[in-house]
C-alpha cells in the first residue's frame, strides 16, 4: 500500500458510553481521512480486560452508523489488517516485546503487585524506581530461592531469567527509557513538545496477563495498520514521547500527530472546567434523549475546536468533509455551550420537510394523542417554527391530550380587549357558527372565523381569544385558535367550545 495514503483510526475502548469529546475525536479522524482521499479504519482496544463493559461495542457501532461515520476497515467490515479487535490480537504483541528484550531495550519486571503498591504509597509520585532494570544480588538471589534456584553474580542473567519464566513467575515486560537527555516531538496542532527524559517512567509494554498496554499496543497496531494521522485529546500530549520511543526502538516511521484542545464546560460561577456531568449532558446517546438531533450534534461538535475558513455554521457531513483542513484546529480549549447546540437544533428542526419533522417527532406526538388521529400538516406548520429540542413537544402540546381546569379569568385579555360578558358573547356566535360548518379544515376555519369577526364588527383577536382559551385552556399555545380547532377536530373542538362557554354563564 502506498504509504501516502492518508489513513486515520478511531480506537475506543468499549468501557462505556460514547463521550462527546470521543465523538469528536472520531469525527475529526474521520475527517481528516476523507477530506485528504484517505482511509477511516475502526479499531476496538479491549486490553483492559477488567474495565470492559457488556455492550460497549455495540454502541460504539450503532452511534457511528447514526452519525454516517462509515469505516472502511474495522471489526465488522473486515479488512487487510485485521483482526481489528486487540483481544483477538493478543498473541501478536509479545514478538515484538522479547524483540526489544533481546535487544537490551526492554527487560523482564518480577516486581510484585504489593511492592509496586507500597512503591507508589512511598515515592513521591508513585513512579516506578526501575528496580528490575539492574537487579541486584540479594534480590535475585532470594527471587530465585522462592523458586528453588540459586545463582551467583550481581545481575539477572539470562539462563536465570529463563529458568524463572519456565517456573511460571509472574512479570511484565518493560521498556528502558533514556536516563538522560530528552525527547522532541512535532504535533501539528501544538508545535514542538520536548519532555525530559529523565521523567519517563520505564513503561510496561505486556503486562502479567499477557496483554500488551494500551500504549504499547496502540504503536505496534498503528504501525501494522499502517495509521498516517494519529488523533487524539491534548491530554495524551505528555505521553507521546513514550509511543515516539517505541517507534524509534523498533525502527519505525513515526505517523502525523494531531492532538485536539480540551472541551470544557461553564460552571455556575462564570469559570470553565473540562466537561463533566454536572455540566449537563456529555454523552451522545444523553443528548439524543434530549431531544437533540443528530444531524445538530454533529455539527456543533465539530466545530468545538475547529474554524471553518469561510464564515458560516451550518454544515451537513459531507460538506465537513469537503471543507475539513487540520490547520484550522485551535489550540484553545473549546467551550461545551448548550444554549448554542439548542440554536444547532432549532435551525436543523426548522429546515427539515415537514414529513421528515412528523417522522421524527412521532414518538413524542405518540405521547399527547396516543392512537387518535391528528392533521400532521398542521401540527408541523405550529411547532416547527417554535421546537428547539424534540422533548418539548409533550408539554407544548399537552392541552391536546386533556382539557386543563382553567379559570374563568383566562378570557380576560387587556390587549384583544376581551372581557368575560364579550367573551361568552363571542364563544356563543362561533358555536353557531361553527356547528354548520360543512367542511373542518383549517382554511375552511380560517375563512369561516375572519368572516364572523367582520359580521360581528370586532377585532379579530377580540373573536379569536376566546375561542383560543376555550378550545385549549392554556394562555400560551403553539399556534393559534384555527389550527387547535383544525387538530381536535370537530367533536372535541366544539365540545371544548361549549364548555367554556358554560363556564362564562
Amino acid at each position: 500500500m502506498d504509504r501516502r495514503v492518508v489513513r486515520t483510526r478511531f480506537a475506543p475502548s468499549p468501557t462505556g458510553f460514547m463521550h462527546v469529546g470521543n465523538l469528536r475525536t472520531a469525527l475529526y479522524e474521520y475527517l481528516i481521512a476523507k477530506s485528504q482521499g484517505g482511509q477511516f479504519v475502526l479499531r476496538i482496544e479491549d486490553t483492559d480486560q477488567e474495565r470492559l463493559v457488556e455492550g460497549a461495542v455495540q454502541v460504539i457501532y450503532n452511534t457511528l452508523a447514526q452519525v454516517g461515520l462509515k469505516h472502511d476497515e474495522g471489526p465488522d467490515v473486515g479488512g487487510a489488517f485485521g483482526p481489528y479487535i486487540q483481544s483477538e490480537r493478543k498473541n501478536l504483541y509479545r514478538p515484538y516485546a522479547e524483540q526489544l528484550v533481546r535487544e537490551g531495550k526492554a527487560y523482564y519486571c518480577f516486581c510484585t503487585k504489593e511492592r509496586l503498591e507500597s512503591l507508589h504509597n512511598e515515592k513521591e509520585g508513585g513512579g516506578y524506581d526501575r528496580h528490575c532494570r539492574n537487579l541486584p544480588e540479594e534480590e535475585v538471589k532470594a527471587l530465585l530461592e522462592k523458586h528453588g534456584m540459586q545463582i551467583s553474580g550481581s545481575n539477572l542473567p539470562e539462563e536465570e531469567v529463563k529458568a524463572l519464566l519456565e517456573k511460571g513467575t509472574p512479570y511484565v515486560i518493560r521498556q528502558k527509557m533514556p536516563l538522560e537527555g530528552s525527547t522532541t516531538f512535532h504535533d501539528v496542532v501544538y508545535g514542538d513538545i520536548t519532555i525530559e527524559n529523565k521523567e519517563l517512567e520505564d513503561q510496561i509494554l505486556l503486562k502479567s496477563d499477557g496483554y500488551p498496554t494500551y500504549n504499547f499496543a496502540n504503536v505496534v497496531d498503528d504501525h501494522l495498520m499502517q495509521i498516517t494521522h494519529v488523533v487524539r485529546g491534548c491530554e495524551y500530549l505528555t505521553s507521546t514521547p513514550k509511543y515516539n520511543l517505541l517507534y524509534e526502538a523498533f525502527g519505525w516511521e513515526v505517523p502525523t500527530y494531531v492532538h485536539l484542545p480540551l472541551i470544557m464546560g461553564k460552571n455556575e460561577d462564570g469559570s470553565v472546567s473540562k466537561l463533566s456531568k454536572r455540566h449537563g449532558a456529555t454523552g451522545f446517546a444523553d443528548l439524543l434523549a434530549e431531544g437533540y438531533l443528530t444531524e445538530a450534534i454533529v455539527n456543533y461538535i465539530a466545530l468545538l475546536g475547529w474554524c471553518p475558513k469561510e464564515n458560516r455554521e451550518l454544515f451537513t457531513l459531507q460538506e465537513l468533509a469537503e471543507n475539513f483542513s487540520i490547520d484550522g484546529i485551535s489550540k484553545s480549549p473549546a467551550v461545551f455551550d448548550y444554549e448554542k447546540l439548542r440554536w444547532f437544533n432549532a435551525e436543523y428542526i426548522r429546515a427539515m420537510a415537514p414529513e421528515t419533522f412528523l417522522k421524527i417527532a412521532a414518538p413524542y406526538l405518540q405521547k399527547v394523542f396516543g392512537d387518535r388521529p391528528y392533521d400532521g400538516a398542521v401540527l408541523a406548520s405550529i411547532l416547527q417554527p417554535r421546537v428547539v429540542q424534540l422533548t418539548q413537544i409533550p408539554e407544548m402540546l399537552d392541552f391536546f391530550r386533556e382539557l386543563p381546569d382553567y379559570p374563568a379569568e383566562f378570557f380576560i385579555n387587556k390587549k384583544s380587549k376581551t372581557n368575560l360578558e364579550n367573551s361568552a358573547e363571542m364563544l356563543k356566535a362561533a358555536i353557531e357558527m361553527l356547528e354548520l360548518l360543512p367542511e373542518w379544515t383549517l382554511d375552511s376555519l380560517h375563512e369561516a372565523l375572519l368572516s364572523l369577526a367582520q359580521r360581528m364588527g370586532v377585532k379579530n383577536g377580540t373573536l379569536l381569544w376566546p375561542v383560543r382559551i376555550a378550545a385549549a385552556g392554556v394562555q400560551v399555545t403553539p399556534g393559534g385558535a384555527m389550527e387547535i380547532l383544525a387538530i381536535l377536530g370537530r367533536d372535541e373542538a366544539l365540545r371544548r367550545l361549549r364548555l367554556g362557554l358554560a363556564k362564562l354563564n
